[in-house]
């Protein structure tokens, strides 16, 4: 590899290859952080050497032999030396043209066990949901520390410190880096499902901050989600989360208007949204139901579908969201889907069918403080001629968002109904 800015290809190798390094040396030292240390000081290797000497033909092997050397080293001083070397199998006396021929070899075997059990170890359910995330950005998608701080509003300093005690957790804890045991899986599964999620929905409807999409955030959690499916293709609630994704992901383009406002859904132009993503997805879907009953991500995968292969909002099927939504709630019941299936069963059967699940949802303490009740109880009763009452929920569900753009939309709908009482006159009740 030649040619271009040193530092840039650098930065670009890192990110490439750091989470297939971490896996390496973790499988090698049985112990993240100190595999996440020698990945590091192979790093800095790096940024001394190549911009004098050149980007290797394989950048990534010459990390992953440089790190191997430092580990070696740093067993030696330990006294295990002898030890971890039969554990390792590895001759370190021969020439290091073949050590990396060796290590080639080596990573192509064990590439995809590796990456897997990095995986579930940071997203080992003993740690914080805080601290899993900040750690699978970390060691899996080769962020920073900054990038990740940005990601999520936080300070620097609070990310830094997850990450440590994340850590130090898995080795106060000592947490093996291997695969779960066969009847842990399916809850061990859950919990990286459940991280890969969380890193997509920040990206796609921040809680927080002057975005309404963070783009990098889907897209990392896309790139793991697809690696996720390559490596356990029997999984469907893999396949299903990878659906829901791909076809969320699908409408990016169209959820900002020209002006760089938020556009709902209802209110998307439909021609913008990626084909090629909902073609993904619908496949992904079709994977995971081929696999069995689904899931919950399954599930929401479907809904989604049923939004793709409609061409406007008139087009699509309500009655089979609203029936997914009944499903959804029956095998993954929550307040939030609740609110979403009082949405469904609106558009299919009336705004008071749906106001009726609403209302049953206001005295739930979990959505307390959560803006997207009021404002689909202003929505509804904005659609039954209850403008007051309306205006009022809105203003609501600005108070509770911590989203600029989203503020930018209640506060819209709030001035619409102001306008629209004042031209009628009345403000129905």
């Amino acid at each position: 590899m030649t040619g271009g800015d040193p530092r840039q290809a650098i930065e670009a190798v890192w990110r490439i290859e750091s989470a297939r390094v971490i896996a390496g040396l973790a499988r090698m030292v049985g112990d993240v952080g100190l595999a996440e240390e020698l990945a590091q000081d192979a790093l800095v290797a790096a940024l001394e050497r190549w911009p004098e000497s050149g980007v290797p033909d394989n950048p990534g092997g010459w990390l992953m032999l440089t790190a191997k050397h430092r580990a070696i080293d740093l067993l030696r001083r330990r006294s295990r030396y002898d030890q971890k070397l039969v554990e390792l199998g590895r001759d370190m006396e021969i020439r290091q043209e073949a050590a990396e021929a060796e290590l080639d070899d080596a990573l192509d075997d064990h590439i995809g066990d590796d990456l897997l059990r990095l995986l579930f170890t940071a997203c080992h359910p003993v740690l914080s949901t805080e601290g899993r995330l900040a750690l699978t950005l970390r060691l899996l998608g080769g962020l920073t520390t900054e990038e990740i701080a940005r990601a999520f509003l936080v300070p620097e300093p609070t990310v830094a410190q997850r990450i440590v005690r994340a850590k130090r957790t898995l080795a106060d804890r000592r947490v093996k880096i291997e695969m779960p045991a066969p009847d842990e899986l399916a809850e061990r599964l859950s919990s990286v499902l459940e991280v890969v999620y969380l890193i997509f929905n920040e990206g796609y409807s921040p809680t927080a901050g002057a975005d309404w999409m963070r783009t990098s955030l889907c897209e990392e959690a896309l790139r793991l989600g697809r690696v996720l499916a390559g490596l356990m293709p029997d999984e469907a609630e893999v396949h299903g989360l990878v659906a829901l994704m791909e076809i969320q992901a699908s409408r990016a383009a169209a959820r900002i208007g020209p002006d760089g406002a938020a556009v709902t859904l209802l209110d998307q132009d439909r021609r913008l949204w990626d084909r090629l993503l909902i073609r993904r997805g619908l496949e992904a879907l079709g994977r995971a139901e081929a696999l069995g009953r689904l899931g919950p991500y399954g599930l929401q995968a479907a809904i989604a579908a049923c939004h793709a292969r409609a061409m406007s909002p008139e087009d699509t099927d309500w009655e089979r969201i609203a029936a997914l939504y009944r499903l959804l709630a029956h095998v993954a019941p929550s307040p939030v889907v609740e609110l979403n299936r009082a949405v469904a069963v609106s558009m299919a059967y009336g705004p008071e069918r749906g106001l009726e699940i609403a209302d049953r949802l206001v005295t739930e303490r979990a959505l307390a403080n959560y803006p997207q009740l009021p404002a689909v109880r202003g929505d509804l009763l904005e659609r039954l001629g209850r403008l007051d009452e309306a205006g009022e929920e809105f203003e609501r569900a600005v108070g509770l968002t911590r989203n600029e753009q989203e503020r930018a939309l209640f506060t819209a709908r709030v001035a619409a109904l102001r306008e629209r009482g004042a031209q009628e006159g009345t403000g129905r009740r």
